[in-house]
Order: C-alpha cells, then sequence, then structure tokens
C-alpha cells in the first residue's frame, strides 16, 4: 500500500495548495496538486483539508494508484470519513465529493498525523504568490 503524508494550505480567497509525499519500498517521491475552495468562518480550516484531500485522490488514482493509505493534519476529517458522522453544511457537497475520490481505489486508509515541512512549503508557495 503508498503511504501519502499531506500538507497542504489555502489563503483566505481559497486558493490552495497540496504537497503529498509518497513513500514506497523502493523511495518516496512529491507531488504537488493546486485547489481551490470556499472558505467558510468557523470551520478552523476544515474545508482545506476536504480540499487539499480531494484534489490528490484523482490525481493519484489517474497515476495508477490502487491501494493508498493517507496521513493529513485534520483529525475531524479522518473521524467524518472513518466515523461516518454528521459534518457542517458547508462541508457536505465536499464530504460527498471526498468519498466519491477516495471509493475510486480499490482499498484507502485514513490517518492523523502532520508533516510540518509538507505543510510549511505550501504556506511559504502562498506568501510568495500573495507577495508578487
Amino acid at each position: 500500500m503508498l503511504q501519502a503524508q499531506l500538507g497542504y494550505a489555502a489563503d483566505a480567497l481559497g486558493e490552495g495548495v497540496a504537497y503529498a509525499r509518497l513513500t514506497t519500498r523502493t523511495g518516496e517521491r512529491l507531488v504537488r496538486v493546486a485547489f481551490r475552495v470556499q472558505r467558510y468562518p468557523g470551520l478552523e480550516d476544515r474545508e482545506v483539508a476536504y480540499g487539499a484531500l480531494a484534489a490528490v485522490a484523482p490525481v493519484l488514482r489517474a497515476r495508477g494508484v490502487e491501494r493508498i493509505a493517507f496521513t493529513l493534519a485534520d483529525p475531524a476529517l479522518v473521524a467524518d470519513c472513518t466515523e461516518r458522522r454528521g459534518v457542517p453544511a458547508p462541508l457536505v457537497l465536499p464530504y460527498v465529493r471526498l468519498g466519491c475520490a477516495l471509493n475510486r481505489f480499490r482499498a484507502f486508509e485514513l490517518h492523523v498525523g502532520e508533516d510540518a515541512d509538507l505543510t510549511a512549503r505550501a504556506r511559504a508557495e502562498l506568501a510568495l504568490h500573495t507577495a508578487e
């Protein structure tokens, strides 16, 4: 099973970038995916986590990945998907879209964990883009 550690960020307008560090027995590879989300106050960036994972998943599936374990920093997203609990109204459609993207894999797992380097890289890229 391919391991994919995610780091992501989005600006106030919803422009985001996600990095996935893919780890196999033969080495590592880094994948960058741009995405856009609708921002909502009070969600504490949960919409960003949904957008990042929903953007990365189809890219990896299109590259032939069939079995994957994602690790990302949002414990609420992982709980939403693994416990099938209710989500706030603004996340209902992103939840459905994410479920569709994940269900295209033969097998997937979601784990909580943060790759501070990938997250910092995403934030730095957005800061540079904003400064231009």
